[in-house]
């Protein structure tokens, strides 16, 4: 009687897995491969250009003598308008968390989004255009 209970224990959790695991997916519908955060470099603009540059000229307008002084002060505007132009991408940059979705045909999706999403891996999602929500 004992190993009787114990089979038809063993028969239902396997029955009950078997189910949960076969539920058939809408067309639209897929399973979270993965979600992580990744940083989206910002732009850059004329104001970490122009104040970069103005930064590296007065700074190269300290060194040299002469022709070497105006080619110091060009050299520094040139240096300071790129580097404020990196500062600019940096300040701007954004995070972004990006899910990879398995559709019911196999192939793979990528979506970006800027909140923190709801779901995790494994859970079935269905899309929408360019966007998923949960199911």
């Amino acid at each position: 009687m004992k190993q009787l209970v114990i089979a038809a224990a063993i028969a239902t959790a396997a029955f009950a897995a078997n189910a949960t695991t076969s539920v058939p997916l809408c067309d639209s519908c897929g399973h979270v491969q993965g979600v992580h955060k990744e940083t989206r470099k910002g732009k850059g603009g004329a104001a970490g250009i122009v104040g970069g540059a103005v930064v590296g000229g007065l700074i190269g307008n300290q060194f040299g003598h002469g022709n070497g002084k105006a080619l110091a002060t060009v050299g520094g505007a040139a240096a300071g308008g790129y580097a404020g132009n990196e500062v600019q991408k940096h300040v701007t940059s954004t995070d972004v968390w990006v899910t990879s979705v398995r559709m019911k045909d196999g192939s793979t999706r990528k979506f970006e989004q800027a909140a923190v999403p709801a779901w995790k891996t494994g859970t079935v999602v269905k899309v929408n255009g360019k966007k998923i929500s949960s199911i």
